[in-house]
């Protein structure tokens, strides 16, 4: 029997740290999504968070390309999606390409940083938008030309990310196996003893 929405967002949540802050075991990558529009003020707040978010000489070097779903752009976006992308992204409500401005203001220097800057603002959205009950799907699976030619987008800006963002739907909506296998099984991450190191190779002792 197929797994219901309810279903599998309590398969997705990690399980409780003490002190962490449950957003972080209540976010994850949805690739279904409900035929439910966001709203425009709970948009705004996840942009809002975005931007707070630190960079290099606090240049700030994001920038979001917004399409709501029945808008030109939401299709250009959609277009230039790859593979399996293209078949279930183009059902979210919001679609958000992401890039990275690569020279500083100041001095026209090459910003080294600028696509972890980038990171950094689209996971404070992310975040955002799983704290007002939405889910985001970020993807690199898109054609960076097409986007570039399709939208505009002027030399000098990198391509980092396009998110899908809206609220989750049924798995079985996919109609496609693997994404629902994809879709409802549990969560993995790797431990700290894997990551966190107190010299290279050493985990760090807790």
């Amino acid at each position: 029997m197929a797994l219901s929405a309810g279903e599998v967002r309590k398969i997705k949540k990690a399980a409780v740290v003490d002190g962490v802050l449950p957003i972080f075991h209540e976010r994850w990558s949805a690739r279904a999504f409900a035929d439910r529009d966001v709203a425009q003020e709970d948009l705004k707040r996840a942009f809002e968070a975005a931007r707070w978010a630190a960079s290099s000489n606090n240049e700030q070097p994001w920038r979001f390309v917004v399409g709501r779903r029945g808008t030109a752009t939401h299709e250009k976006i959609r277009e230039s999606l790859t593979g399996f992308n293209q078949a279930w992204a183009g059902k979210a409500p919001v679609l958000i390409l992401g890039v990275a401005k690569t020279r500083f203001s100041h001095n026209d220097g090459p910003n080294g940083y600028a696509l972890y800057d980038l990171g950094a603002a689209s996971s404070y959205l992310t975040l955002q938008a799983a704290a007002l009950g939405m889910t985001t799907h970020q993807m690199a699976g898109f054609d960076r030309a097409k986007a570039r030619e399709r939208l505009g987008i002027p030399e000098g800006y990198e391509f980092g990310v396009v998110i899908a963002l809206g609220y989750q739907g049924e798995p079985e909506s996919l109609g496609n196996e693997e994404l629902i296998r994809r879709e409802t099984a549990p969560r993995q991450r790797r431990g700290l003893a894997e990551i966190v190191f107190a010299e290279w190779g050493k985990a760090m002792e807790w």
